[in-house]
């Protein structure tokens, strides 16, 4: 893989094409379980190790898979993958298999990782699909704990379980509240990639358009252009003559003899 390739997946799963910000995919999720940044930091990266699991298995098998019965084939890859994860958040962290709920099953059809499959994974080497699965699956889980940390502080009043004061605003634990953060979380996001976007556009064209310091002036380049084709019809012209004077000079003397 080339260093081109990597910064290219990586920028798609992490800014390009963040499923939360840029794809607005996985909204159940992010709207339930982003009342606390813990749960976000659990959900995302459940999601992420489910992404790369399941993107490398579909990719060693995109060719063995026909297509007639691929979405059922990526279902039953990412159901065994998710029931491991929650076989293993039961045993060892049971507070956030419960608090992620019905929603930690429901990642079996989740778009995100569905669309990474048929997307990506199902037309990609192996190694190509496992850093789409960790970029994208990182990319979710900054987001959801983003939504997690404002709507933590603002409507408990409290930071990963750390309190850090009284004040408390309850609509922002509300569902109404978990709306208005998503909303007004995507509008910043875009605007913010399209002003970044547009300057390293900017940038760019300039460089493309701006003459090398190797070269020389256009103007100065074609003042010498027409002085050497000026130089070369001179010189054609005094040949020219020449050849007449000798013509003349040989007549003058067979006329004499």
């Amino acid at each position: 893989m080339t260093g081109q390739r990597f910064k290219q997946i990586s920028l798609d799963g992490l800014l390009r094409n963040n499923p939360t910000f840029r794809l607005v995919l996985g909204t159940c999720p992010t709207l339930a379980l982003s009342t606390a940044a813990f749960n976000g930091i659990g959900m995302g990266l459940a999601v992420t190790f489910i992404l790369i699991c399941s993107n490398v298995l579909i990719s060693l098998l995109r060719k063995a898979i026909p297509d007639a019965v691929r979405i059922p084939a990526f279902v039953i890859i990412i159901a065994t993958f998710v029931t491991i994860v929650r076989m293993v958040l039961d045993k060892f962290i049971p507070s956030l298999y419960e608090s992620m709920g019905v929603y930690l099953p429901l990642i079996v059809v989740n778009c995100i990782i569905l669309g990474r499959a048929e997307s990506f994974a199902s037309k990609n080497k192996v190694l190509d699909s496992a850093l789409d699965g960790l970029f994208t699956g990182l990319g979710f889980t900054c987001a959801l704990t983003l939504l997690g940390m404002i709507r933590e502080v603002l409507g408990s009043g409290s930071l990963f379980g750390l309190q850090l004061w009284d004040f408390k605003i309850g609509f922002f634990s509300s569902s109404a509240g978990a709306f208005f953060v998503y909303g007004m979380s995507i509008a910043l996001f875009n605007h913010i990639y399209a002003k970044v976007e547009n300057k390293i556009r900017s940038k760019n064209f300039a460089v493309r358009i701006m003459p090398s310091p190797d070269l020389a002036d256009p103007q100065n380049t074609l003042a010498e252009d027409a002085e050497a084709i000026a130089a070369r019809t001179q010189s054609g012209a005094d040949a020219v003559e020449a050849k007449e004077r000798g013509s003349a000079d040989a007549k003058s003397n067979g006329g004499e003899d």
